[in-house]
């Protein structure tokens, strides 16, 4: 058998063939021999013996009416398997923490996870950003609502988001008078029980929220920003917003060259900043994506300079 790479996702036949990250991974690796897996969260398991999954042998094509193929479905050690990937989408919850115990237990025997399981559960997109307070805009942590209010007071207009979601989702601008700022505090801290982020608003999100892709430390030097529509302050794409690919400015290069070393120490191989004017607000570790608009753009090939970056690894080793 050839290099292996075991791939765990959301179920491949619902993905969106033009857009998905992970389909361009899976592309490159192919490209480069390496023998596909496919698993989904459901498929891991430990028992006496170790780590394990039900995985199934994956062909991928680059056709929008057939992008893979499945093989029959066998239960195998995980350590089998050079290299796992973890592309499992948010909501970052119980199960994707227990996901990343099994992933460890494989990477104690020897496999390659992408990213590294200690470092899913230990950077927060939210929370990690706050490492770098050089980058960031005002921002609070905390699911006290008398300081939450308090920061909205300060800062006159803001944003309240969870600190596990993606796409945008419960995601809520208010500005300083707002009458229904009680119920939106009581809703995103879930009645005071959940810690969220405060951050001040940024009207520059009218030219984008930028996506700044690190691949294996390196930066790469065009971006997708994600521009709101006219009845949506949100930039994300999953929330009606359109994509145009850029070159980084020097703020954005300067923001990626302060976070690029510290992502490259913690073994985490892809990641995707976002940057709304000249500020850093979230750290994507778990399951990055705007591969395929960049690559469409600029021909960067992202998905062939994560595969190398891999293999580099694996010859470390």
């Amino acid at each position: 058998m050839g290099t292996s790479l075991g791939v765990i996702m959301d179920p491949i036949q619902s993905i969106s063939f033009y857009k998905d990250s992970t389909l361009a991974i899976l592309l490159a690796a192919q490209a480069q021999g390496f023998e596909l897996f496919y698993m989904e969260q459901s498929d891991l398991y430990i028992d006496n013996t170790g780590p394990k999954a039900q995985l199934r042998p994956l062909k991928v094509f680059n056709d929008a009416n057939k992008w893979f193929e499945l093989g029959d479905s066998r239960d195998a050690a995980l350590e089998e398997m050079d290299v796992l990937v973890m592309r499992k989408d948010p909501p970052f919850d119980s199960e994707f923490i227990y996901s990343t115990y099994i992933l460890e237990a494989a990477e104690r025997r020897g496999s390659l996870v992408v990213n590294k399981p200690q470092s899913l559960r230990d950077c927060n997109e939210k929370v990690f950003a706050t490492e770098f307070p050089q980058c960031t805009p005002p921002l609070l942590v905390s699911r006290d609502q008398e300081r939450l209010k308090g920061f909205l007071t300060e800062h006159q207009d803001v944003v309240y988001k969870p600190l596990d979601g993606m796409g945008g989702t419960s995601i809520f601008r208010v500005k300083e008078g707002d009458q229904n700022l009680n119920v939106i505090l009581e809703t995103v801290t879930k009645q005071g029980t959940e810690t969220i982020m405060a951050q001040k608003f940024m009207p520059q999100i009218t030219q984008g929220d930028k996506r700044i892709l690190v691949v294996g430390g390196e930066i790469i030097p065009f971006c997708l920003a994600r521009i709101p529509t006219g009845s949506d302050f949100r930039g994300n794409l999953a929330a009606g917003g359109r994509g145009v690919v850029q070159p980084l400015s020097e703020r954005d290069l300067w923001i990626a060259q302060q976070v690029a070393p510290t992502l490259k120490e913690r073994g985490l191989i892809f990641v995707g900043l976002d940057v709304i004017g000249d500020y850093l607000t979230e750290i994507n570790v778990t399951s990055p994506t705007c591969i395929r608009e960049i690559d469409n753009a600029e021909n960067t090939q992202i998905g062939k300079r994560l595969i190398d970056a891999v293999r580099a690894r694996l010859d470390q080793r």
